[in-house]
């Protein structure tokens, strides 16, 4: 972390880090075997990375075999020993066909400087695996760079080669209009040759070739600064990342996912190009355009299609996002996006929002508990309330309505020290229980997943008497009083928050239903599409057979209230074939 949050302030912290690690890694063979190995794997998940993303393909390509010669030190050994085996049958073929395109770059009056190259053996490797390709489908591919005068120059040799050879379509990719992240451009093309092999093809300038295997460090032989300004974008963006993160772990796992070398190109409705990790969805692109259109949007259009949020997105595809100033980031999100700055911008929100629903619900708490001893939070003294922060090493008074919120500090414990010493409350009961008539219940809406939780052992819906239990670190569990969970905090009536549901809630809750039926073909699609026609959301099913003749399903499903419950139970009873169905047991 340090190390990356030095390279934001000077880049050739990173050069001389990553020099260093080229170093140790030529040296690991004097190591312990579990220690190279270790070295290895953070050098092929952080090092290599960061050398591709700033450009420099050498330090990539030779981190990433040497890590791997590390790892899997046999593997590594065949692949080379194939590659050696190969490349002296190479040799006549690629000659002629680097003679025929040399050939036909002269009839047109081009020229250009003609090499072949070679996949590094990790790339061969990495190759194998993922595409599950034979050697011979990896190694057979003939990979020639040409390197030219001018970017006109690419463009009509790009053309010439097209004459020659037939192009095989979708392999066309123009780097030079669009350049990678980390500067890099050309024009890759892959092409049949007569011979029956396939043909890579890059094409760039001198300047475009210099950038690509020297990245950053190219920025000063040419002083156009392209290389530096597209580098500097993702290195300003972990400053972003720094500033959001909660920890070390936090931050790395951040920084992994925003060193992907695959890529997607895609536009703002006025033609601003973005690019984003290979699996970016709608909210990655809002993140990316501005940290406040990722947190408030709402709706995504692809090329004018309406589309869920998270739809991967197509190279080429124009996004346009609908916000709303009342909308919040959504938990859920967070399965979905691949961009770090998406991931860390949601953590980060949702953080302050749970803090400021713990300090709104604590507050609330502390008002109620007050009440009892004819007080308010307007009405405490001022003195008595810095006392008592400074005896508990609290800052300020938001952060103890924080700690009460968040269950880590009893309301009615701290409304009695900052009651006047000879002052009792105004009755014996609990001043939060559930036979205070004095002060209106807390309005529970639903579960928010922030400081308020519905128990999953009772699961209480809407309809059922609740009662709200104070838990250290989580804030407000909501049960049903007859639930077997709370007799242990009988005896801790400070714990004890009296709760309602607030009317008029149009949120869905989970129950747990139990369907006794006779064995029988079609049993489980049947209810399944009955319980749809009323409405109701399946999340989960279990089948038991109890024996031969009958069975038990156990349905976890999504309802309004009790009363749309006891619809959808009433409903169930009515199938010839359904012995029992009742709400499951708490």
């Amino acid at each position: 972390r340090k190390m990356l949050m030095a390279m934001t302030r000077d880049i050739r912290v990173i050069m001389i880090k990553l020099a260093d690690r080229l170093h140790n890694m030529r040296t690991l063979g004097a190591m312990r075997v579990e220690k190279r190995k270790r070295i290895a794997r953070e050098t092929l998940e952080i090092y290599a990375p960061i050398a591709s993303r700033l450009g420099i393909q050498a330090f990539k390509y030779e981190l990433e075999d040497l890590s791997f010669k590390a790892i899997h030190p046999n593997r590594y050994a065949a692949l080379e020993k194939a590659v050696k085996h190969r490349r002296g049958n190479r040799k006549g073929l690629l000659k002629k066909i680097e003679n025929a395109i040399n050939k036909r770059l002269r009839q047109d009056g081009l020229t250009g400087k003609i090499s072949s190259r070679e996949k590094h053996i990790y790339g061969i490797y990495t190759k194998m695996k993922q595409k599950r390709l034979s050697f011979d489908e990896v190694f057979d591919v003939y990979a020639i760079r040409i390197v030219t005068d001018s970017i006109d120059d690419c463009y009509r040799i790009l053309g010439a080669l097209h004459s020659l050879y037939a192009p095989i379509p979708g392999k066309f990719k123009d780097y030079i209009a669009i350049p990678k992240a980390n500067g890099y451009q050309s024009l890759h093309t892959v092409m049949v040759s007569p011979y029956g092999v396939p043909i890579e093809v890059q094409i760039r300038t001198d300047e475009m070739n210099q950038v690509a295997e020297a990245g950053i460090a190219a920025h000063w032989l040419y002083k156009s600064g392209k290389v530096q300004k597209e580098t500097s974008n993702w290195i300003s963006g972990l400053l972003d990342l720094q500033k959001q993160a909660g920890n070390s772990k936090e931050f790395l796992e951040n920084v992994k996912i925003d060193l992907f070398p695959e890529e997607v190109y895609v536009f703002t409705p006025k033609g601003k190009i973005i690019v984003l990790p290979r699996g970016s969805c709608p909210v990655d692109f809002a993140y990316a355009v501005h940290t406040d259109i990722g947190n408030t949007c709402v709706t995504a259009r692809i090329n004018h299609h309406y589309v869920p949020l998270q739809t991967q997105l197509r190279n080429g595809n124009t996004i346009e996002i609908t916000t709303d100033k009342k909308a919040v980031p959504n938990p859920g999100w967070l399965n979905f996006v691949a961009t770090a700055k998406a991931r860390s911008s949601i953590r980060h929100h949702l953080k302050h929002l749970r803090k400021r629903k713990a300090r709104n619900l604590g507050k609330d708490l502390l008002d109620k508990a007050l009440h009892a001893f004819s007080l308010s939070n307007n009405t405490v003294d001022e003195e008595r309330m810095a006392a008592l922060l400074k005896e508990i090493n609290l800052k300020s008074k938001a952060q103890l309505y924080q700690d009460i919120g968040l269950g880590n500090r009893m309301a009615p414990l701290v409304a009695r020290q900052l009651a006047p010493l000879l002052d009792e409350p105004d009755n014996s009961e609990t001043p939060l229980g559930p036979r205070n008539k004095g002060v209106r219940p807390l309005g529970i809406v639903s579960d928010e997943g922030m400081v308020i939780h519905l128990a999953k052992c009772c699961r209480p819906i809407p309809g059922d008497r609740i009662q709200g239990i104070a838990t250290a670190g989580r804030g407000i569990v909501i049960h049903q009083p007859e639930c077997s969970n709370i007799s242990e905090f009988r005896n801790q009536p400070e714990r004890l928050i009296d709760v309602q549901w607030e009317p008029g809630s149009e949120n869905l809750f989970q129950v747990m239903i139990n369907v006794v039926t006779v064995n029988r073909r079609g049993v489980l699609a049947t209810i399944a599409s009955s319980l749809a026609d009323a409405d109701c959301n399946i999340d989960h099913v279990d089948m038991d057979d109890r024996d031969g003749n009958t069975s038990l399903l156990e349905f976890l499903i999504s309802i309004k209230n009790l009363k749309h419950l006891e619809e959808v139970l009433k409903r169930i009873r009515t199938m010839d074939f359904v012995l029992k169905a009742e709400r499951k047991n708490m």
